[in-house]
């Protein structure tokens, strides 16, 4: 047993270091194709960051993780929640909107805000939830469709309540209160800028996740549910429960996504607040292999390929978009590469499975008369 969780946990480590190797050889024949400097860009994204890039990668990781393990409830219940881009668009508008109004003093009006996004976003992702119990609606349409719809609502609503600020054209909801800005912490040696506090809330977020998926027996359902429905249903689970709280659950959590970003860094919601980041947790969810431990670091990985593409135009004259093609590589190279795994394994199992049978075969049955 010890040998076949050596080689369990060498395989799975393996498959992200081939997918990278394969990710760093295609992007380099892509580079030198288009004639671009092949070396002077793995010089500038692999050079060391300094301490206020190290920070901004840290906290690029903190939003990322967030979203990561939203996509990842739905994953662990086969259910493909691509909705969580509108889930957190529409729970970050509705968390800046109640804490611009700040009804609560301090961290009491954080708090609170935090279960108001999560209500947001959870209400958001029980139309997905609903259309596929009751209608039979695939979640990945319907969640594609309320993404779009979850961004002109925010759009809508936010003209209804922007605040605009002088001399720019860029409009968002009230600012929330000096006494709800979290300022962050000073982790890195050097830096000018802070660590979000909501890096705790990712831990917790993250805790909670191992916890409830893998030491409960509402995460047993959910993993024997997405495994097979049948035999899910054999065993007592109600699937369409089960359904609905795990896409309900995974909206609330996207509506922590947002929260970094709204109390540590832009304290209101607007035109500018950072886009993208649930499509972004859906690769990170798939790199990490849906593990709370693997998701940290693709979410680090992630971030830290955004922050170096910064310097990909000055230093080596690529565009920073650059940076998309690798981590669509990566993420084509991860997918064939735990597939690849996955059969190698089924092979090694099932050839000890053979010797195995072959030496009992070969021993005389105990109790036989000679």
């Amino acid at each position: 047993m010890k040998r076949l969780d050596v080689r369990r946990i060498l395989l799975s480590i393996g498959a992200p270091i081939a997918a990278l190797l394969v990710a760093v050889i295609l992007t380099s024949l892509v580079l030198f194709a288009l004639g671009d400097p092949v070396r002077d860009v793995w010089i500038t994204m692999l050079s060391k960051p300094k301490p206020r890039q190290i920070t901004n990668i840290v906290n690029g990781a903190i939003v990322l993780y967030l979203s990561a393990i939203a996509v990842a409830v739905g994953f662990r219940m086969n259910l493909f929640n691509i909705g969580v881009d509108g889930q957190y668009r529409v729970a970050a508008f509705a968390g800046a909107v109640f804490a611009g109004q700040a009804w609560f003093p301090g961290m009491l009006n954080v708090l609170v805000t935090i279960v108001v996004a999560m209500v947001a976003g959870g209400l958001w992702a029980s139309i997905a939830a609903y259309l596929k119990v009751k209608r039979g609606v695939s979640e990945v349409i319907s969640t594609i469709m309320l993404n779009a719809i979850a961004t002109g609502v925010v759009q809508w609503m936010l003209l209804k309540v922007a605040v605009r600020t002088k001399g720019s054209n860029a409009i968002g909801t009230k600012t929330i209160p000096e006494s709800s800005q979290l300022e962050g912490w000073k982790l890195i040696p050097g830096a000018t800028n802070r660590v979000y506090s909501m890096l705790l809330l990712a831990v917790i977020v993250g805790f909670l996740y191992w916890f409830v998926l893998g030491k409960t027996r509402f995460g047993f359902d959910l993993r024997a549910t997405g495994r097979s429905e049948s035999a899910a249903v054999a065993s007592g689970v109600n699937v369409q429960r089960m359904v609905m709280t795990s896409m309900i659950a995974s909206g609330a959590l996207a509506g922590l996504v947002g929260m970094p970003l709204l109390f540590g860094q832009d304290h209101s919601y607007g035109t500018t607040f950072q886009a993208g980041l649930g499509f972004a947790g859906i690769g990170i969810a798939l790199l990490g292999r849906n593990n709370a431990i693997g998701i940290a670091f693709a979410a680090l990985l992630w971030s830290y390929l955004d922050t170096q593409s910064n310097g990909l135009q000055i230093r080596a004259g690529v565009a920073p978009e650059l940076v998309n093609i690798i981590q669509g590589i990566i993420l084509f190279a991860v997918v064939i590469a735990y597939e690849g795994v996955r059969r190698l394994d089924i092979r090694l199992e099932q050839a000890k499975v053979a010797r195995e049978l072959a030496a009992t075969r070969g021993r005389p049955v105990e109790g036989a008369v000679a």
